[in-house]
């Protein structure tokens, strides 16, 4: 029997798909990103503007459960993230979920993936190009928000075009610094807990956590109503996928980078949570204010909201940084498919997806002009759009699993060196989960409207699929996997 494997997508039918170096050569991107980079992008991806504002009124609607909300919505993400690290020591290619979606699935699942992940940063860049200028306003605020907005964007526009070296080392950065936050945030908590020094001294204590009404304050239900909003905030931990083509090792940096996100998530998350509300009771939380600047005031450092808005504008500059990076490098990935125009597959001089880049921040700037006219409330439907989208790429992710796991025992595909825990029992438990959660976004009034536009969205991507189809069958086709038994 001949020992070929699936042909890559992106690759021309003769390259086998278990050939990393192929894939990278014929992508002709530059393998740019270090180890130190490449880790510290996983690290970042887990902490956002979703946990520095978002759980504000996470912990007003469930009190001090929220904690075992992020833990049991951080197991899933774990699942999710090693089916991913499994597919990726498989082949490892940029834009990979919708590349495995395509292989796995079909092309127009691959198709699918591909612009709903380029919609989901878009989206989720034009609101934090928005919350960034806001954040400068609570420092400057006689300078009109749209200025600040349009600086950032051009800013981190021309990073991203220069090189994927200087993208890593602004996203290093922008890590670094919510990480030094959070661990210093959790230092000065302990502190406060064991010396009892500060102002919060009297009243900080472990049984803040069911003292007031117990661990389940309003309810096993209302908790379980957070999990939309907990989902959110681990939004991007699957960006470290999308760099997979440009890491330098990225048989050694991605496993290492994925086999972290545990403790990242015990610390960042569980960790900085449980700590915060030892100190303050969940009581004094409340929406729209940062559970972070609430537990900095109570603790009554000076200047706290003004270092907690300095962390929060970081956040949110490192979610549009990222946004820029992949939705260039997905564009790319669909037009080598034939799935969007051919201009978007070149690459500069410097082997960035320029043009892809520059179209993205096209829509990206929209954002800036809506800035005079969309209300407020209309950021968080983006929100509730993006997250709506993140979850059909976890989705597709771990429905690309299963399939894979089935064609490895079949013997048409060769084993990962990376192989996930559980196989696909953990995947299937994943792929459950999600679909509880969205059964939650569908049950609440304020967030289904994501729902209705994700079917708008559907409606217009089977039309461009069916136009797609009438121009040029070929392109339909060619992507289809040809699985052939090994060995």
């Amino acid at each position: 029997m001949t020992s070929s494997k699936v042909a890559a997508s992106s690759a021309s039918p003769a390259s086998p798909a278990s050939s990393h170096d192929a894939d990278a050569a014929e992508e002709g991107y530059e393998r740019g990103l270090g180890s130190r980079q490449v880790q510290m992008i996983a690290i970042g991806g887990a902490i956002g503007v979703g946990l520095f504002l978002g759980a504000g009124a996470n912990i007003a609607k469930a009190g001090p459960s929220l904690i075992l909300m992020y833990a049991l919505a951080g197991l899933i993400i774990f699942f999710i993230m090693r089916a991913l690290g499994e597919l990726l020591m498989y082949r490892p290619v940029s834009g990979s979920f919708a590349e495995y979606s395509r292989e796995f699935l079909g092309p127009f699942f691959g198709y699918f993936t591909g612009w709903t992940y380029w919609l989901m940063w878009v989206v989720t860049g034009m609101a934090e190009l928005t919350a960034a200028a806001i954040y400068v306003h609570y420092w400057f605020p006689s300078v009109p928000q749209w200025v600040t907005a349009l600086v950032f964007l051009v800013v981190l526009f021309v990073a991203n075009l220069i090189s994927v070296k200087l993208f890593g080392e602004i996203e290093f950065w922008f890590s670094m610094v919510k990480v030094t936050a959070l661990i210093g945030m959790i230092v000065i908590g302990l502190g406060v807990l064991t010396f009892g020094f500060s102002q919060a001294g009297d009243t900080a204590s472990v049984s803040n956590l069911w003292q007031f009404d117990g661990f389940f304050p309003k309810g096993i239900g209302s908790s379980l109503m957070t999990l939309q909003g907990v989902m959110f905030a681990y939004l991007a931990v699957e960006l470290v996928g999308v760099t997979a083509g440009e890491s330098e090792n990225p048989e050694k940096t991605l496993p290492k980078a994925i086999n972290t996100l545990p403790w990242r998530i015990a610390l960042f998350y569980v960790g900085a949570l449980t700590v915060i509300l030892c100190v303050v009771k969940w009581t004094e939380f409340a929406p729209g204010v940062s559970p972070f600047v609430k537990a900095f005031a109570v603790i009554g450092i000076p200047a706290g909201a003004g270092i907690v808005n300095f962390v929060v504008l970081t956040a949110a500059l490192s979610s549009c940084n990222s946004g820029m990076y992949s939705t260039g490098r997905m564009l790319r990935t669909l037009a080598d498919n034939g799935e969007a125009p051919r201009a978007f597959s070149r690459l500069s001089t410097t082997r960035t997806p320029a043009f892809g880049i520059t179209v993205s921040v096209a829509f990206m700037a929209i954002g800036v002009v809506l800035n005079y006219i969309v209300p407020e409330k209309a950021f968080g439907y983006v929100t509730s759009v993006a997250t709506a989208a993140g979850i059909w790429t976890w989705l597709m992710i771990l429905v690309s699993h299963v399939r894979y796991r089935k064609a490895v025992v079949a013997g048409r595909l060769p084993a990962s060196s990376f192989p996930a825990p559980g196989g696909a029992v953990c995947s299937w438990i994943a792929i459950a989960f999600l679909l509880f959660v969205t059964g939650l976004i569908a049950y609440d009034a304020d967030s289904r409207v994501c729902l209705y536009v994700m079917a708008g969205w559907a409606v217009a991507l089977g039309i461009g699929w069916s136009v797609l189809k009438s121009r040029n069958p070929q392109v339909t086709r060619r992507s289809e996997p040809r699985l052939e038994r090994t060995g």
